[in-house]
């Protein structure tokens, strides 16, 4: 063997060890993202139905929220009507008072007066 075989030789050698430095990270590296990729699957088996449960009470919560709205208008328009009522209730009492206790005062502040005077009459 010449000296060019034997440095050939151990360039040859030199160069499958650095191969085999190379691939070892490299095959290590595929198991990792092999396992990652299986994680990935298992997660988004995983997720898939709850997302699809999350989306029914979603709309669930959307009606629920509507039938809310439609009751609370409601609400708005009783209270607006509740409102209206009390003012008329208000006016009322305003007329019968008018109309009804100013004459009576009237009339009791007479019947005194006349007792008064009958009362000074037999005296």
């Amino acid at each position: 063997m010449t000296l060019g075989g034997i440095a050939g030789l151990i360039a040859a050698i030199a160069f499958l060890i650095f191969v085999i430095a190379i691939a070892w990270p490299l095959l290590k590296i595929g198991r990792i993202l092999e396992e990652l990729r299986g994680s990935v699957r298992e997660l988004t088996d995983s997720t898939l139905p709850i997302l699809k449960e999350l989306e029914g009470t979603v709309t669930a919560t959307n009606d629920e929220l509507g039938k809310l709205a439609v009751v609370t208008e409601d609400v708005a328009e009783v209270s607006g009507k509740a409102s209206e009522v009390a003012h008329n209730v208000s006016r009322v009492t305003k007329l019968v008072s008018q109309t009804v206790a100013v004459p009576f005062i009237k009339i009791a502040a007479l019947s005194r007066a006349t007792k008064r005077a009958i009362a000074k009459g037999k005296k």
